[in-house]
This record gives structure tokens, C-alpha cells and sequence, in this order.
């Protein structure tokens, strides 16, 4: 497993990479300080399994580097680890193509379980994003307007809890196939094209997602598509 470490602070990707090792034995960690580094990583290995990025980082503004990323290279996940614990943040963060958002306040159990879920295809945003969302179902009139039945619901809200497709049908006694099907009505419902972008549209109509006027990233970013 290749994982590269973007992140303009030594000492932190030292910690990093010392929590990193904790994932297996085969994990191999690669390094750079700033986004023109890490696109020159990125664009040199095209065998890396996952990319984890720090948004304050020296050399371009907000969310510009993970959309460079993802341009680049697509196909390999990226995850936020960002000092900003706003909603807002995230919210930018995976409308911008992140697969996972990891405030660096987490101990480090809770980003290994968080990188071993985007490793396996899930996709991790934190509980003070969700909360509300997996607690109630408030404005669940405006999901039903869109056509979802109770079960597709049912499959959001595990979606929202980070949950793989395998752990979505455990949990509600489908076959995965199924579990599959569903979520592809729903992506269609929402008029999104993956699953994080099912959460946050999810989240929206919820009402839990709302802008911050003072976010740090908003300031340096502006709109994200």
C-alpha cells in the first residue's frame, strides 16, 4: 500500500507516518511538502493507493490543490486532514471530489479507522458533520419529493455514517447487489454522481450543512463546482 503525505509540516508527517505503519506492514509512505511537490509525486507514480492532503498548504489556496489532484489522478482517493473542524469546510472539501475529511484534532484510532474505510471504498466524514443527519429524519419530506422510498432512506443514512457496501447490506439484510441498485436510484434522485456527493445533497436538504459566511476556506477558495 503506497499513501502519500502531503503536508508542509515535518513534524506532523513524522506522527503521521508513525501512525501510518499501524495499517499493515506492506505500507509504504511518501512525502511532500507543498502541492507542486505532491503533483509531482502524484504525476511520477502511478501506483499510489490513497492521498492524504492538508488544505493549509503553502503554495496554492484552499481547495485548488485537491482539485488538482483529482484531475491529475482521479482514480486514487484523497483525503482532507485539515486544523477546521467547520461544516462548511467539509462541505467544500467533498464537493471538490475529497473522499474523506479528517480533522487533525482526531485521535489516531479514529483516523486509521477512517483511512481503512476510504481504503476499502467507504467514505469517512466526521460525526459532528453527520450527527444530526443519522439522528432524525426532521425534513424527510424533502427527500420523499424526490422519489426515494423508506428503504433508499435507510441506505442514505448508513451512507452518511461512512459505511461500505458490504456493511450496508450486514446491516440491513440485502444483498449487496441490491445495496448497489439502490444507491445508483439514489445518486440519480439527487442528481450527484458518487456517494460523498449523495451525503452532503442529502445533508443540504436536511438543513445540516449550512454555509459559513467566516469559513477559512470559503475565503480562499470561493465556489467549488
Amino acid at each position: 500500500m503506497k499513501i502519500l503525505i502531503a503536508d508542509d509540516h515535518a513534524l506532523f508527517r513524522d506522527g503521521l507516518r508513525y501512525v501510518l505503519s499501524r495499517l499493515g506492514d506492506d505500507v509504504e509512505t511518501l512525502e511532500a511538502n507543498d502541492c507542486a511537490q505532491a503533483l509531482a509525486v502524484v504525476a511520477e507514480r502511478a501506483d499510489l493507493d490513497l492521498i492524504l492532503l492538508d488544505l493549509a498548504m503553502p503554495d496554492m489556496n484552499g481547495l485548488a490543490g485537491l482539485r488538482a489532484l483529482r484531475e491529475l489522478s482521479p482514480a486514487v482517493p484523497v483525503v482532507i486532514l485539515a486544523a477546521s473542524e467547520e461544516p462548511a469546510d467539509m462541505r467544500l472539501a467533498i464537493d471538490g471530489g475529497a473522499m474523506g475529511f479528517i480533522p487533525k484534532s482526531s485521535t489516531s484510532e479514529v483516523m486509521l479507522d477512517a483511512l481503512r474505510l476510504v481504503i476499502s471504498g467507504g467514505v469517512y466524514l466526521p460525526p459532528a458533520f453527520l450527527e444530526r443527519f443519522q439522528a432524525g429524519k426532521t425534513s424527510a419530506s424533502s427527500l420523499d419529493a424526490l422519489g426515494l422510498t423508506p428503504r433508499h432512506h435507510d441506505v442514505l443514512r448508513l451512507l452518511g455514517k461512512g459505511q461500505s457496501n458490504k456493511e450496508i447490506a450486514r446491516v440491513l439484510g440485502l444483498a449487496e447487489d441490491t445495496v448497489k441498485h439502490h444507491i445508483s436510484a439514489i445518486l440519480r434522485a439527487l442528481g450527484v454522481e458518487n456517494r460523498t456527493q449523495a451525503v452532503v445533497a442529502a445533508a443540504r436538504l436536511l438543513g445540516l450543512a449550512r454555509g459559513n459566511e467566516g469559513s477559512a476556506l470559503k475565503r480562499s477558495a470561493g465556489s467549488t463546482k
